[in-house]
């Protein structure tokens, strides 16, 4: 790996790319971090030449994860916002530098700010003595199940172990620590646990145009199950992961992950017919969703392409911004 930019820099990238950095908000956060480095390190009186290498680290950036898009919207809204100050004519690194910094908290306060609305709405959603199921780790899914339990509503949860990578034992952990009753069931269980559930309340990685919830896999299982047993199904979400790229009839690539987190390379090894798929996402149509729960408030899947025209359009334009005009 180069090193235009500090060792820190790099690893986040790539903390993000090995998942030791994990869950969609935490991503962008660590992201729009990972730009300010990048930023400051930046040695140049040029502005043009300041320009081209926070590009180039966004682009570095938004390689980590391809599906996760509330990375690139993260980076989306503070780089766009410097290269309209960069094009209105401000001609000090330093002020684009110090503009950058201020663009960038700005997105922090905006998504820590969004989990705590998530939970106060969310937790309205939850009746005292519910069975609530979860999936994967989801920092705003967490906080509406802590807020309701918080807010005096006896409750207990059903926490798939989220294979391959196990992110369900972190919530379980994190559900627990927090004083609630957590029952950690194996993914292929959820239909036989089901029947004692009352809400399933899980995250998102990204939500399309058309109200489709793209999450960890294993998500549209869990939807499925809950359908058929006529179990309200909400995922908790903040706006900043819906996909503009969707409006455009653009697909939100599934990442796939390596197969070693599967299987031991050594177990493959003598086993030459055998091939292993890890698809890291899969898709939850709108039909299976009974609301999105964001920091705007309750919504149903219907009214999605108006919200991102509403949020994404002053920033957003098929011309990304860590590309060359």
């Amino acid at each position: 790996m180069d090193n235009e930019f500090p060792v820190k820099f790099y690893e986040i990238v790539e903390g993000i790319k090995d998942m030791r950095i994990r869950g969609a908000g935490r991503i962008a956060r660590a992201a729009v971090n990972a730009l300010v480095i990048a930023s400051d390190s930046i040695e140049t009186g040029d502005v043009d030449e300041y320009i081209r290498r926070v590009k180039n680290a966004a682009k570095i950036l938004v390689d980590t994860r391809p599906t996760a898009v509330s990375l690139p919207n993260g980076l989306r809204y503070v780089l766009n916002k410097v290269l309209s100050d960069y094009r209105s004519g401000v001609s000090s690194v330093d002020q684009l530098k110090d503009n950058l910094k201020k663009y960038a908290d700005d997105f922090i306060k905006i998504s820590n700010e969004a989990i705590k609305r998530i939970a106060e709405y969310g937790a309205g959603r939850i009746e005292d003595g519910d069975v609530i199921m979860t999936h994967c780790n989801s920092s705003a899914a967490i906080s509406v199940i802590i807020s309701a339990y918080k807010a005096g509503k006896d409750i207990e949860v059903y926490a798939t172990e989220t294979r391959p990578r196990f992110q369900g034992r972190l919530t379980a952990k994190m559900l627990s620590d927090a004083g609630i009753d957590v029952t950690l069931i194996v993914d292929s269980a959820v239909r036989y646990f089901m029947n004692k559930v009352d809400k399933v309340v899980v995250g998102a990685d990204a939500i399309a145009a058309n109200g489709a919830v793209v999450n960890k896999i294993g998500t549209s299982m869990v939807a499925l199950a809950a359908h058929e047993a006529r179990v309200p199904f909400m995922v908790a979400a903040e706006t900043y992961k819906f996909s503009p790229d969707t409006l455009f009839g653009k697909l939100i690539v599934i990442e796939e992950r390596p197969y070693t987190e599967v299987v031991p390379e050594k177990w493959l090894s003598d086993k030459p017919k055998i091939r292993v798929r890890n698809p890291a996402f899969d898709v939850t149509p709108p039909e299976y969703i009974d609301l999105i729960i964001t920091e705007i408030g309750v919504l149903n899947p219907a009214v999605f392409p108006f919200i991102i025209r509403d949020r994404f359009g002053v920033f957003y334009s098929e011309l990304e911004p860590w590309e060359d005009s």
